[in-house]
């Protein structure tokens, strides 16, 4: 895992349910709660995983209570690099222009998401910097 890392919240959330130790969003998470991985922050973003995160229905799925999930998110929090974007590019999904947004603050930084319909309608600039969770544990 080489490059620094914009992990979109559909990594955070398999992670948190599957059952696979090797599975390439738990490896990720893993990651980037022991500082192994680099990856790019926003407070847009982290609210955005606690938001699903406290989900009721998600809730129920990974056990996790809300003093929990904060604990988690202070911790990824605290081995992130933190940029706050200035603005946000258009985006096929407007609830994904954060990300795109995080993309442009670094120009070495890639978006990791297992979610392939956001992958195939990303503007063609996007498409090189935009890798599959198994891409990423490589």
């Amino acid at each position: 895992m080489k490059h620094l890392y914009v992990v979109d919240t559909n990594i955070l959330v398999s992670a948190m349910l599957t059952k696979a130790d090797d599975s390439p969003p738990l490896l990720i998470v893993r990651g980037m709660l022991n500082g192994n991985l680099r990856f790019l922050l926003s407070t847009e973003l982290l609210a955005e995983y606690r938001a699903v995160l406290l989900r009721p229905k998600l809730m129920r799925l990974h056990g996790l209570d809300v003093d929990e999930v904060d604990a988690l998110l202070a911790e990824i929090a605290a081995n992130g690099t933190h940029r706050e974007p200035d603005t946000h590019p258009s985006s096929p999904d407007p609830n994904d222009a954060h990300l795109l947004a995080l993309l442009d603050c670094e120009p070495r930084a890639v978006l990791v998401t297992g979610d392939d319909r956001l992958r195939l309608a990303l503007p063609p600039t996007y498409h090189e910097r935009t890798i599959t969770p198994r891409e990423a544990i490589g």
